[in-house]
């Protein structure tokens, strides 16, 4: 499989793979690459690493957005191309070095009718958890160039990162927002997401770039949208929990449609029933 990459900000990279409609993020620095996202499985790492190699000669630094496969499993694959650290949130490298089965059980149960060829590659990946992590914010230095790593608060998961690339007023936002498809809420936090994407906007000028996790780039009246909705659901899981309503019937209301939000909604009332 041939893929490459587009630039979309000053010396910055956008590789939207095929599979799942994910992306990859390069920032290109003076002696140095910041590589946000790995892919799936160790041959889509090995294609994603000869792409890499045609951008630059520059070694990397690898990027977790957050612990889902589809963004971390080819890192033992390009770290292996390279001497450098891969970074996440703390939650998610705890996540992929304490519990790596259970993160590949889930991802083999997600994929396994919907793609049982790569769920299947799924079971012979190896896992390699970040060697670097992130609390609340990083500041790396590729080579002259000034890349800072944040977790504003939960929202898709306990361990979003963002990566900031301020000279280009670009954000990578990976799965807090996403633009091929709805918000995914199997593990989310939906009480909190919304102001954590308030967070992401109050990084944001008028002119600034938003990579989501999967699709075309947004801009920022587009993630603002999306707060909104999210917003909303928030307050639908809010209002019916304290009337009672069951969570079928307030999915049937909410933003991004019943089947995507029913999730959400569970988690909500958990949440609220102090359940978690």
């Amino acid at each position: 499989m041939s893929i490459g990459f587009d630039e979309v900000g000053e010396r910055v990279y956008l590789l939207r793979h095929p599979v799942l409609d994910v992306n990859v993020t390069v920032v290109v620095g003076d002696d140095t690459a910041l590589l946000v996202d790995t892919l799936s499985t160790a041959t889509q790492a090995a294609e994603l690493a000869v792409a890499v190699q045609a951008l630059t000669p520059h070694p990397w630094i690898l990027v977790n957005t957050h612990h889902h496969f589809d963004h971390c499993f080819g890192n033992a694959t390009l770290a292996g191309e390279t001497t450098g650290p891969v970074y996440a949130h703390t939650a998610a490298a705890a996540r992929l070095r304490d519990q790596p089965e259970l993160v590949r059980q889930q991802a083999y149960d997600e994929m396994r009718d919907r793609e049982p060829a790569l769920a299947e590659e799924l079971t012979r990946t190896t896992i390699l958890a970040p060697t670097h992590t992130v609390h609340l914010e990083s500041t790396l230095d590729l080579g002259g160039r000034r890349v800072v790593l944040r977790h504003l608060g939960r929202g898709h998961t306990d361990g979003d990162l963002v990566v900031q690339v301020p000279d280009a007023d670009l954000l990578v936002a990976g799965d807090l927002v996403e633009s091929s498809g709805p918000p995914s809420f199997d593990d989310s936090y939906p009480l909190e997401w919304p102001e954590t994407v308030a967070e992401l906007l109050r990084l944001t000028t008028p002119n600034t770039v938003i990579v989501p996790g999967h699709g075309p780039v947004f801009d920022t009246d587009q993630v603002r949208a999306q707060h909104e909705q999210l917003a909303t659901l928030a307050w639908l899981i809010r209002d019916g929990h304290a009337d009672g309503a069951p969570a079928e019937r307030v999915a049937a209301r909410a933003p991004f449609g019943p089947e995507v939000t029913l999730p959400a909604i569970r988690l909500g009332y958990a949440e609220l029933r102090g359940d978690t």
